[in-house]
């Protein structure tokens, strides 16, 4: 069964949603701060791009997002999917390694960084889920 956005609006709403769970997690956050792997994740049945690092000295949170290719900063680790699979992703639905493996993730970068979030972010799954139970029921898989 497939889950699909209904618009770029919609997809950018539900992963900024992701990614300010992950930021506010008292766990996911710190250590991805600490982690400093800028990534960029471009979603490419909408044609949007977005670039997550770690917040600065003097910047709230535990991370900092731009939805944008133009960014004064470089990401670490580059991938590129349709939102289909970036929402199979976060509800853990998805297995990086097959996706990547059968070309539904297109990589660039350090590869091994990107792998050794996975861990940090497991998280998010259930949270993700829960989120998409209560407001986009519409996307759950």
């Amino acid at each position: 069964m497939s889950a699909s956005f209904e618009s770029a609006k919609e997809l950018r709403e539900v992963m900024d949603a992701v990614f300010s769970m992950m930021d506010s997690d008292a766990e996911m956050g710190p250590k991805l701060r600490d982690a400093d792997t800028p990534q960029q994740f471009e979603f490419s049945d909408f044609d949007v791009v977005v670039n997550i690092r770690a917040a600065g000295e003097g910047e709230d949170g535990n991370l900092h997002w731009e939805w944008s290719e133009d960014v004064d900063w470089k990401p670490k680790v580059r991938m590129t999917m349709s939102s289909e699979v970036a929402n199979r992703y976060f509800q853990g639905k998805e297995n990086v390694a097959m996706a990547v493996a059968r070309r539904r993730i297109k990589t660039g970068g350090d590869m091994k960084a990107a792998l050794d979030l996975i861990p940090i972010t497991k998280p998010i799954y259930a949270q993700y889920r829960e989120y998409l139970e209560r407001e986009k029921p519409h996307l759950l898989v």
